[in-house]
Order: C-alpha cells, then structure tokens, then sequence
C-alpha cells in the first residue's frame, strides 16, 4: 500500500510516495522526462515484493508546490540538493535508481555524495562525461536536437501542450503511457518548470560532468533508444572507478521503467542484494 507524504527544502514542498515495508532497504527512485514519479509503478511492485522499501519523489518543477522560476533554480547542484535531503530523511543512505534525468541527477549524485549511495543504477543516460563526449564525437549531437529547440521561450510549452502524447509516442512509448504522462502537463505552468531542466544545461561547469563515480554501479541501456547513441553508452565504463555491470536491453525503447520492469528486475534485484547494507 502507497503512503503520500511531502518533503520540504529550501521553502519548496516535493510530493513523495512510499512503499513496501518500513524496515525494508530503501530505495530512491528518480524520474524522468517528462514524467513523474508514477512511471516507476511495474518496478515499483517488484522490488516492494522483494522486501524494498521504495522511496520515490516527483522532482523540482514536477511537484506543484517546488516550481521555482528561472533556469537558475534548475542548476545540477539544486536537483543533487534535492535528493540528499530526501535521503537523510530517510536514513542517510539508500540505494538510487534513476532513469532519463533522474539517471542524471543519480550520476552527479553519487559523484558529489558518495556516502549516500549504497549502490547507482542508471538507466538509459550514460554518465555526463561520456554523453557530452558523445555530442562531439558521434550522431549523438544529431539525436540531441531537441535540447536546443527547448532553449527558447515559451515556443516549446505551447508546442509540447498540444503534441506531447503524440511525440511521445514517436519515441517509442506505447499510447497508454503516453496518455498518462501527457495529462499530468494539462494545468497552466506544468510544463515550463521541467523544460528548465534543460534550460539550465549550459550552467553546468564540464569538469564537474567528468568527476568519476566510485559507487556500485549498474547500468542499462536500450538498443531502441532513439535519444541516446550507443557511443556515450559503450563509454561510460572510463568514467566509473568502483565496481561496475553494464547491461544492453535488446529491443527496448528509452522507456525503460515502463516497457522492460521483469528484465529491468532480474538485472536490478541481484545487483540490490549484492550491495546490501545490513540496517543497524
């Protein structure tokens, strides 16, 4: 059974979900574009069925009540602010799972606050080195057209308002997903604070994106993905320092969470108890 409750930080209210049983091994899972944290739900039965405690928030500019505005407010730096206090409030330390942006946030994360992951899994986005080496040294800079169109103002909210299921569903989700996550962006301003994720890449100083991870880490990647180029994926590897699997979902699209959760879970489960950390 689901519990709502909300986390505060920084005068923002972050709505947050719960399941699986309180003395289980928590595990924060981090959401994507554009989605909210309802997109764990298949994995979410699983890994609350293994004995996980899930933890799972929707993130600044998805919350109603953490929508600041500017790009500023959208930095890295705020996003890992964001789940560190989410994670000491729930005991300090936790297995990360993040896919898309969440995949992000789990990488600079788990390279910023290594204490607080017991073990990364990163789904889809390959660590920040290896994508922005992939913009300039393969097709990557071709499928990553859209993070310049959503540069502009107010053009891509009007755009995305009326067309999002239907380009969602161009890149490989099914149409009842699509439908899902398009209605969560219907009310005014819904839309303008996760597109500042993007707004907000240019702030990131590059020698923070190429900091090496020391965590456990798992990372799967989809052969059918049609945002990500398989360079930054193959490449990750140089930029994780501590123990590290790498797997390839063949024939799967970006949409992980939603389209593989039995494969995702036989990768994710063993890779769980293997980086247990026992509660004292």
């Amino acid at each position: 059974m689901s519990t709502a409750t909300q986390l505060t930080r920084d005068g923002l209210t972050f709505d947050v979900t719960e399941d699986g049983p309180t003395d289980g091994e928590p595990v924060v899972l981090l959401h994507g574009w554009p989605q909210y944290s309802d997109s764990w739900d298949a994995v979410v039965a699983l890994l609350t069925e293994a004995g996980y405690r899930t933890i799972r928030m929707d993130q600044r500019g998805y919350s109603p009540g953490a929508r600041p505005r500017g790009r500023r407010a959208y930095r890295m730096t705020e996003m890992v602010a964001d789940a560190v206090a989410l994670i000491d409030r729930y005991g300090g330390s936790a297995h990360v799972v993040g896919h898309d942006w969440g995949a992000a946030v789990a990488w600079a994360l788990a390279a910023a606050a290594p204490d607080k992951v017991r073990s990364l899994t990163a789904l889809s986005v390959p660590h920040p080195g290896a994508f922005l080496r992939a913009l300039v040294t393969s097709r990557q800079g071709l499928k990553s057209w859209y993070m310049l169109f959503f540069q502009l103002p107010w053009l891509p909210e009007r755009l995305l308002s009326r067309r999002l299921a239907w380009a969602l569903t161009k890149g490989g989700q099914s149409a009842e997903h699509a439908r899902r996550d398009a209605a969560r962006f219907t009310e005014p301003g819904a839309m303008t604070g996760p597109l500042n994720w993007y707004r907000a890449i240019f702030l990131v100083d590059p020698r923070q994106a190429s900091e090496p991870v020391r965590s456990p880490t798992l990372f799967v990647w989809s052969d059918g993905d049609v945002a990500l180029d398989r360079h930054g994926a193959y490449n990750t590897a140089k930029y994780v320092q501590g123990p590290y699997q790498f797997e390839v979902l063949r024939g799967v699209s970006h949409w992980i969470p939603d389209e593989a959760p039995l494969q995702l879970a036989a990768m994710l489960l063993p890779h769980l108890k293997r980086w247990s950390v026992p509660e004292s």
